[in-house]
């Protein structure tokens, strides 16, 4: 397993694939977990070569506390990515590296998706975000590139990026995983106590029975339902929670046939930050 740090190592190594290999990149923060593996998988099955770039980007967290805590387990993740495959190249740059002399985000326009929920309660998330996945694919020039579902609204977004910069590339959005309880899997799931983990399924378990009462009743009746369930749960506090069309992620007034919709939720456990998401129809 080829392990690279510099942009320059990188486009050497790059150059002497055959021009009809398929490239794919996973882009991650390390912390590697099945989702993440799950990710790698895909990408390996259906490429020739495959990047994965381990890089804690500072400008897509609002919070310091948060990017202070972030996990930095580069040993353990390439251990993860060994036993999948031994062909993978590995990016794992400096914040010098990516930035040069100064750490700060583009500004973007993503037609409003960056602007509701994630967007509405962390400040300049999606900006940095798009900052260095622009940074990756024009670097790496994949033909696919592999995001989790878990961020959807993420997913959205890079997919708007690709498409406001012109880049060609296939965004493939992959299924969240989930660990035996239902709950999705994030690196953050590790700093929650055993006990509290264990309670955090209720998030999913809520999701899906708002699934069902979706069939029936209005969003807005829905949205009040698992509101009031959570305001019964002693654990887990509610940041919010939206249902809205699954393209444009605008929130749903009135259903319509054809249209399909997604639940997304965000919720606090032991002060650590949660989301997840539903397909609801």
């Amino acid at each position: 397993m080829l392990l690279i740090k510099t942009r320059e190592h990188l486009i050497e190594r790059l150059a002497t694939l055959e021009k009809n290999e398929c490239l794919g990149l996973v882009p991650t923060m390390g912390a590697l977990h099945i989702g993440h593996a799950a990710l790698v998988n895909r990408a390996v099955e259906e490429n020739n070569a495959v990047v994965v770039s381990i890089f804690v980007n500072p400008t897509q967290f609002n919070n310091s506390d948060d990017l202070d805590k972030y996990p930095l387990t580069l040993k353990a993740d390439l251990e993860v990515l060994e036993k999948i495959s031994k062909d993978i190249i590995v990016f794992t740059p400096s914040i010098e590296e990516m930035y040069h002399d100064e750490i700060k985000s583009t500004n973007y326009d993503f037609g409003g998706l960056e602007h509701v929920m994630e967007g509405a309660f962390r400040t300049g998330h999606f900006d940095g975000v798009g900052t260095i996945v622009e940074s990756l694919l024009t670097l790496v020039k994949p033909d696919k590139a592999y995001f989790g579902e878990k961020d959807f609204q993420q997913l959205q977004i890079i997919k708007k990026l690709t498409e406001i910069r012109n880049i060609p590339v296939t965004i493939i959005g992959c299924p969240i995983v989930r660990e035996a309880n239902g709950l999705a899997y994030s690196s953050r799931n590790e700093r929650l106590s055993k006990n509290i983990r264990n309670e955090a399924s209720f998030i999913y378990k809520t999701l899906k029975s708002a699934k069902n009462l979706f069939g029936t009743e209005s969003a807005m009746i829905v949205k009040d339902w698992v509101t009031n369930q959570f305001e019964q749960h002693p654990e887990l506090k509610l940041e919010y929670v939206e249902i809205t069309q699954a393209n444009t992620l605008k929130p749903v007034v009135k259903k319509q046939k054809n249209k399909k919709y997604r639940a997304f939720i965000a919720v606090y456990a032991e002060g650590v930050r949660l989301i997840d998401n539903i397909a609801l129809n």
